[in-house]
Order: structure tokens, then C-alpha cells, then sequence
């Protein structure tokens, strides 16, 4: 069977091809960091134990929550400037900034792997902002001041957890 070939539209929104690749490979990046620290979340909601064990738990579960719903609105900007978002594991190891936590570490410990992978994607986000300024992509620019937001808060509520 003959594999029919489709020509794609162009894409005219004002943003030149190459600065919309730039804004795009930037945002998958940020959509690995966002997995990888959606996941981390969720890992350690299931195995959180000890005194915190409650408050933990469920605080993790509502962090995860959010931070599961952002995942579609970053991959949907990659694909409204016209690339793929990247949605493999390989693919999201490759690209993350994040490294995975192995085994199951003390509540404490999981506090402060979440906060380094909170700011982590904060800083993700960030470095992006020069570039889409540049290409004056409002759309993109108010994606990653909204991640911001709420990673930097969500990093200063766990730091919290471990002052004594």
C-alpha cells in the first residue's frame, strides 16, 4: 500500500520558524522537568511513611494533581508553534534537568528532593524568558510566569517543612 504523503499548513502567527523551534525545544525541556517532578510526586506520595505521614501525603497528592494538569497545557503550546511535544520516558530522561530518585527515602529526604526539583523546573522555566521575549510570544511567556508562580511557591512551602 502507497503511503500517502500530506503537506503540513504553514504556521503564520508572527513568530519566525526558527525562533518558534527555539521557544519549542525550550518548553520540552520544561515539560521533561515537569514529568519527571510529576512523577517524583506521585512516587512519593505512595511510599511517604512516618509522624508526617498524613500531612505529607496529602499535601504530595495535591501537589501531583497540579502539577499533572500543567503537563497538557506545556505540551500543548509546543504543538500550537508547530513541533512535537516530546511524551517518552527516553525522550523525557534525555531532556530533564531532574535527576530520578532511587529507592524510598525518609520522608524528610523526599521534602527535600521535591524542593530541588521544584526549583529546578522554576529555573527551567526562566531561562527561557529572553527568547520569548525576543519573539514577543505573550501566549508562552504567560505559561512560564504561571509555572513559576507556582513552583516557587510550592518549593518555599516545603523548605518551610524543614525549618526547625
Amino acid at each position: 500500500m502507497a503511503t500517502k504523503k500530506t503537506k503540513s499548513i504553514a504556521i503564520d502567527i508572527g513568530i519566525p520558524e526558527d525562533q518558534r523551534k527555539k521557544i519549542a525545544a525550550g518548553l520540552s525541556a520544561l515539560l521533561a522537568d515537569s514529568y519527571t517532578l510529576y512523577l517524583m510526586t506521585h512516587n512519593f506520595h505512595w511510599n511517604v511513611t512516618g509522624p508526617q505521614f498524613n500531612s505529607l501525603h496529602t499535601m504530595f497528592m495535591d501537589q501531583y494533581t497540579e502539577q499533572w494538569n500543567a503537563l497538557d497545557i506545556i505540551a500543548e503550546r509546543i504543538r500550537a508553534l508547530g513541533f512535537p511535544a516530546p511524551g517518552t520516558y527516553k525522550e523525557f530522561v534525555k531532556l530533564a534537568s531532574i535527576k530520578e530518585v532511587e529507592g524510598v527515602p525518609k520522608a524528610t529526604d523526599m521534602v527535600r528532593h521535591l524542593v530541588a526539583a521544584q526549583e529546578a523546573t522554576a529555573r527551567t522555566a526562566r531561562k527561557l524568558f529572553d527568547l520569548v521575549d525576543e519573539a514577543n510570544d505573550q501566549p508562552t511567556a504567560d505559561v512560564l510566569t504561571q509555572r513559576i508562580d507556582v513552583h516557587e511557591k510550592t518549593a518555599w512551602m516545603l523548605r518551610s517543612l524543614l525549618e526547625e
